[in-house]
Order: C-alpha cells, then sequence, then structure tokens
C-alpha cells in the first residue's frame, strides 16, 4: 500500500514537473503532506502544514530554493538595473521628523537620504547648538536594528528606548542620560506591545513569559503582563504591577498624565475596543477604579485638564467625540461632550497652549482647527491641498507647534503654527527630483456591488490621455479601521513617470468614515472589502482609463489577504497581484503570535459560523485548479512575527500547484526582516525596485 503511495506521489511530482516546465519557470518542487483538519464536518487539507516550522531545514531550503527561482526571473528583466538606479536617486534627499521640545530639550530625527535609519538629534531650545543624540545605524553592521519607540523622562534627564532587530516585534529597552548622551546600564528584553511611560525614577512596560526564544517568531503571545523598572536596577527585580491570568489572550498597557498625578490602565482583546482604569500613580498598592468597560469602544485619555479627564472615544458617537470625566465619580451619567459628534470622523486631539488642536477627517483628507477647552471652534488651520497631517507636536505652556503634512505629490514637509499670532509657515521643505507640477491628484466616487459610495484618489501625469490603456496601480487595505488618507510614496513614482495611473481606495473596513464603516467591512461583512475593491477596478475600466489587462493589484498585511481574496475571485479582471506579508490563510492565523487579536475583525475558525463565512475567502482555500492567475509576486520575510512567513509560504505553494497559464507567479522572501517597521533604506529600495520591475514588465510598460 505504501509503495502505491509512492508511486501515485511520484508520478503527480513528474506531472507537476512537466507542467511547470512548460510554462517556462521552473519552480521548486514544494512536496504536499496529507494533513486534514475537521472544522465543524468539513474536511480541510493543508499539505503544506511543514512550512510553518520556519526553524526546520527543509523550510529553510524551499525558501533558498524559492528565492533563487525568483532573482533569475528579476535579473532577465532588462530595466531592473535602471529601476532602482531611479529609485536610489529619489530616495537620496534630506528627511525630517516633526521637532519635538521636552523641558529644555529640543528633539528631531533626520536622515541625510540613504541612511538605513534615521538619526536623532537634539539642542538645548530651539536656537541651541544641535547634536547628535542617538544613531541607530550604529547598533547593527547591516542596519537591520531599528528604533522602534521612545519615551523622555518627566525630569527630561533620562530617554527610555526600544529597539528591535531584523523587523520583529519583539523589543529591548535601554536607557540614556540625555545631558551626556551616556548609556546607563539598565537593559530590559523580551517587550512587547509595549509603550514606555516614565513614573519618578522609572518606567512601565509591557511584556510577555518567553519559554522557548527559538520558536519567540511563531509561537502565540499569552499573558500579557505590566511591569515597573526602576533605573539603576536589574530586570529580574522589576516589579509585576498588573496581570489577569483568567484572560491569556488580552494585552495591558500603563500610561500617564503629564503631571504623573493619574495613571491609566488600557486592556484590549483585539485591534479596536479597550476597557480603560484610572488610580493615582503609584508602583504598588493600586486600587485601580474603572472608567469604561471593553470592548466594543476606544477609549483614549488626551489630558487632565480642570481636574478633568479628557477622552477621546466612539462611545455614543460612531465619529468620536471628546468628553470629559471626574476621575473620583466616573459613572456615565456623569460624562460630559466637549466636542460632540458631527458628520466627520474627530481623529485626535491636541493639548496645547491651553487649547484644544483638532484633527478632523474629511472624506479621507486631514483638517486641523484650534478649540477652546470648553469646546468652542476658533479658527480653521489653512493647508496646501488635500493632504495628511502628522502631529501636531507641543506643549501645554508654549504658544509655538509643528506639524507635518503630505500629499500623493509632495514629499512630508514640516509646518510651524503660532497660536498667538496666527503665523502659519513652512519651516522645512525637502528637495527630491521630482517634478510634482507634472502631476496632478483627483477624487472620485463610484458605486460597490450593494450601491455604497466608495472614494477614491488618482494620480496621473497632467497630460494622461484616458484611452483605456493606461496601466493601473491599484492600492488598498480596507481593514482595522486604518484610513488611507494622501501620503507621497517614493515607490511609485517611476510607474507614474511612465505613464501610469496611481489608484488608491478608502475601502470599508478602514476608518476613514467611522465607527460603522469600519465595521461594514469586518466578520460576516468582510466580502464588501473585496466586493469594493473589485468595483474600484471595474469603474476604471468602464470610464475609459485603463483595461484588465493593464491593472496591478497591491496591498500589505491585511491588504495582502485583500489581494489573496481578488485575485482568486476575480483572475481575470487583473493582469498583476503584489500581496505583501498577507493574511493568506484564515484558519489558522489565530494560532501565530498576536494573530488571535484580529479575530475582532475577521472572526475565527473556531467558530461555526465564523468558519463558514471565512472559509469561501480565504485565499489559501480558493485556489481552483487549472486557472490562469494574474502574474503574482508575493513578498514576505523570515522574521516577520506579526503575520508569520507561512502565510505567503503556503499560499505560493498552493499557487504554483494550481496555476495553470503563462503568468509567474513567485515569491520574493526577504531575510533579516519583518512585518515592514524598521526596515533599513537598502531593504526598502532593493524590495521596491524588484516589485516595480516585476509589476511593469508583466504589464508591458517601458521605463521612461
Amino acid at each position: 500500500m505504501q509503495d502505491m503511495k509512492n508511486t501515485v506521489l511520484f508520478m503527480a511530482l513528474l506531472l507537476f514537473s512537466t507542467l511547470l516546465s512548460a510554462q517556462g519557470i521552473e519552480y521548486p518542487q514544494t512536496h504536499r503532506d496529507e494533513v486534514t483538519d475537521d472544522y465543524f464536518g468539513t474536511q480541510v487539507a493543508d499539505p503544506y502544514r511543514w512550512l510553518e516550522d520556519e526553524n526546520s531545514e527543509e523550510t529553510k531550503s524551499w525558501v533558498e530554493k524559492q528565492n533563487a527561482v525568483t532573482n533569475q526571473y528579476l535579473n532577465d528583466i532588462a530595466f531592473r538595473d535602471q529601476i532602482r538606479e531611479r529609485l536610489q536617486k529619489l530616495w537620496n534627499y534630506e528627511k525630517s521628523g516633526i521637532p519635538f521640545k521636552k523641558g529644555p530639550w529640543v528633539f528631531c530625527f533626520r536622515n541625510t537620504g540613504l541612511q538605513n535609519q534615521s538619526i536623532l538629534y537634539i539642542r538645548n531650545g530651539y536656537e541651541g547648538t544641535e547634536r547628535l543624540l542617538l544613531d541607530p545605524n550604529k547598533l547593527s553592521e547591516d542596519g537591520t536594528t531599528a528604533l522602534s519607540g521612545y519615551s523622555i523622562s518627566k525630569d527630561y534627564k533620562y530617554m527610555a528606548f526600544s529597539t528591535s532587530k531584523g523587523g520583529s516585534d519583539w523589543n529591548d529597552i535601554q536607557v540614556m542620560e540625555i545631558k551626556s548622551g551616556k548609556m546607563l546600564s539598565d537593559v530590559v528584553k523580551w517587550t512587547k506591545f509595549s509603550g514606555i511611560a516614565w513614573y519618578k525614577d522609572g518606567f512601565f512596560y509591557s511584556a510577555y513569559d518567553v519559554k522557548d526564544e527559538s520558536k519567540a517568531l511563531s509561537t502565540k503571545n499569552e499573558f500579557h503582563k505590566v511591569y515597573y523598572h526602576k533605573l539603576g536596577t536589574s530586570q529580574a527585580k522589576d516589579i509585576l504591577v498588573y496581570e489577569n491570568k483568567e484572560y491569556p489572550l488580552r494585552n495591558y498597557g500603563i500610561y500617564l498624565d503629564e503631571d504623573e498625578k493619574y495613571m491609566f490602565l488600557s486592556e484590549s482583546e483585539s485591534t479596536s475596543g479597550n476597557a480603560l482604569w484610572v488610580s493615582p500613580a503609584r508602583t504598588t498598592d493600586i486600587k485601580w477604579t474603572k472608567i469604561a468597560d471593553g470592548f466594543e469602544f476606544d477609549y483614549n485619555v488626551i489630558d487632565v485638564i480642570d481636574e478633568k479627564l479628557y477622552v477621546l472615544t466612539n462611545d455614543g458617537a460612531p465619529n468620536n467625540r471628546l468628553i470629559s470625566i471626574d476621575p473620583t465619580d466616573p459613572a456615565v451619567s456623569t460624562w460630559r461632550d466637549i466636542i460632540p459628534e458631527n458628520e466627520n470622523v474627530l481623529q485626535s486631539v491636541s493639548h496645547i497652549n491651553g487649547k484644544l488642536v483638532v484633527n478632523y477627517l474629511e472624506h479621507a483628507s486631514d483638517r486641523l482647527y484650534i478649540f477652546t477647552t470648553n469646546g468652542k471652534k476658533e479658527k480653521m488651520i489653512g493647508l496646501p491641498g488635500i493632504g495628511t497631517i502628522g502631529g501636531p507636536s507641543g506643549n501645554r505652556d508654549e504658544s509655538v507647534f509643528f506639524y507635518s503634512y503630505t500629499s500623493y505629490t509632495m514629499p512630508n514637509s514640516i509646518f510651524r503654527y503660532d497660536m498667538e499670532t496666527g503665523n502659519n509657515e513652512k519651516y522645512w521643505s525637502p528637495k527630491v527630483d521630482f517634478n510634482p507640477e507634472e502631476f496632478i491628484t483627483k477624487q472620485v466616487f463610484f458605486e460597490s456591488k450593494d450601491g455604497t459610495k466608495i472614494p477614491m484618489f488618482l494620480t496621473y501625469r497632467y497630460d494622461t490621455k484616458m484611452d483605456g490603456e493606461r496601466p493601473v496601480l491599484l492600492y488598498g487595505y480596507g481593514g482595522f479601521n486604518i484610513s488611507l488618507t494622501p501620503g507621497f510614496r517614493l515607490t511609485a513614482i517611476p510607474f507614474l513617470e511612465a505613464g501610469g495611473i496611481y489608484a488608491v481606495v478608502n475601502l470599508r473596513g478602514g476608518g476613514e468614515y467611522g465607527k460603522k464603516w469600519h465595521e461594514a467591512g469586518t466578520k460576516h461583512q468582510k466580502q464588501n472589502v473585496f466586493d469594493d475593491f473589485i468595483a474600484a477596478a471595474e469603474y476604471l475600466i468602464e470610464n475609459s482609463y485603463t483595461n484588465s489587462s493593464k491593472i496591478a493589484i497591491q496591498g500589505g498585511s491585511n491588504g495582502g489577504l485583500l489581494v489573496g481574496a481578488c485575485m482568486t475571485q476575480r483572475p481575470e479582471l487583473f493582469k498583476v497581484a503584489l500581496p505583501a506579508v498577507g493574511v493568506m490563510d484564515m484558519l489558522r492565523f489565530q494560532k501565530f503570535t498576536i494573530g488571535w487579536a484580529w479575530t475582532g475583525d475577521y472572526g475565527s475558525s473556531d467558530n461555526k459560523e465564523d468558519f463558514e463565512y471565512i472559509y469561501k475567502y480565504s485565499p489559501l482555500h480558493n485556489i481552483n485548479k487549472g486557472v490562469n492567475y494574474p502574474a503574482t509576486m508575493v513578498t514576505t520575510a523570515d522574521h516577520d512575527d506579526r503575520v508569520v512567513p507561512a502565510h505567503s509560504y503556503k499560499f505560493i505553494s498552493e499557487l504554483q500547484y494550481k496555476h495553470e497559464g503563462d503568468n509567474p507567479v513567485l515569491i520574493r522572501i526577504e531575510t533579516m526582516a519583518g512585518h515592514g517597521a524598521g526596515k533599513p533604506t537598502s531593504k526598502q529600495i532593493d524590495e521596491a525596485a524588484d516589485i516595480l520591475s516585476f509589476m511593469m514588465h508583466n504589464l508591458g510598460m517601458k521605463l521612461k
């Protein structure tokens, strides 16, 4: 019986090899195991389960072979080197973060152009002499160690900062004396999804227990805990401040108000919605008072003003509102509106110079206003156009604040606003090898399958002829309440310069129109997101922008799921598919690292009704034999412990096994990189060059 089984397997592999050769690409032969799971009576095969073990020699060998095939294909694209050279020239401009002032110190991140990581500089006051404070490029030889967080102590003497290696979500925290630049001996290891909240001579942080370091990149994260670390002591002596042994799949974090009078505990079990607790600031004998139950709504304390907590929430307000709460009597009946909900999404509120600086999102573009602390609107701050702001960065007792602004045709620039004079001036702007006047951005609205109006931004050369033949890069995300607002994207410029149209769709599932918009693209409404994206492509075809042989679709993480679902549902509609670090196995995502936290958006295959819905669109499980799928290049990274690379490994294996046609179906696996945050500039350029080359080659484009 075993001999017969082996013979059948051999013949199947032989046939598979012959098929691949006929396509002109010799894909690695990925063996299929007989693994089957029973989901409420439905038998689901999982032949590539072995690829979930990222440490096995077999998986490592598979990665090397897949990369070799992909590199060979990319090497044959004539303009690959030209695209990389163009990207390198584009990238090589000075970049600046928003200046932020803490006590006497003014901090600012800057990058000369091609540095792998941005450098933190400091000066004493706005007119002081600038000096280098921290250069993350010196933390590793290859630039793969990144600064992932920082916090300045309330006495302005110290900076605690966290670093990650190879793009992992795991972080180590170290401490520096600001005045001298001297490193302290304090080191806190294995923190994750953690802030750094200073209190007196130490700080609070969050972490998981790590039982097996060799499996830390894939093991399910459970029992999040909050600790207090006192300067000058070892991590072994850190105080356990909070844990909840009854709920292993919840996250906890502590933060404080500016005066260190109150501390707040936020408890969450997914990527949206939290419970909120308050206590007088202390490290022992803490008695928490609950402000709000979880986990249906979000609660974020902005500041303490006149002994009241100012809280931004979507409780009773899908588009958010700002309320005040008395910490000594936090009953819901005592809550008072400061800024009530209106038709636009209230994104953020900052307490600066005794005023409230308020950012609204209006049709996926930012607007900035000044309110009194009583909620009276005073004025609107003029912005250059349809774009996105960062910040603002300012202090309660100073009239000047800074913010950044960017659009699809304008790189990130820094503005300075004086609340006393009303002067709003450009403080700093970069010089990029790109002429924004040659391009235009417009916003269009189209109907999705169910009639819902969906916005989309289109950017292209002003002289582009709309003849139904224009190449289109269609980009989307559609999840976790994340809004896609206008932003300068270097990696799209060579495509735009070659006559392409860059289209960004504001799908349901995002946060562009508040909580209702988000929920309309979650759980058993998730198909709405894919329908929106498909309708965007159909709109562009129907309105003579392009045709199905000229459309590339791209998205990362949840956006990778989007691309995977749409290319399997409508393979004939797209020519190129570019899913990055995507959630492709919707039946097992909750079993790895922090995947359980996504069930708020997706549901879970552990629930019968959710399984039946998810199974219908899960990209891995909806690849059909004999279909000519779009030219596909999956991208992932070996240190991605957010969406583990097994998602991409299994998806491409199944695609290579079942796809029939001349379109290439490849995977590009980055080494010593993670989900995306902190990726070195050199790796970003290499990856972007490969993606652009693959896309433009398969769209039949020529490099201008």
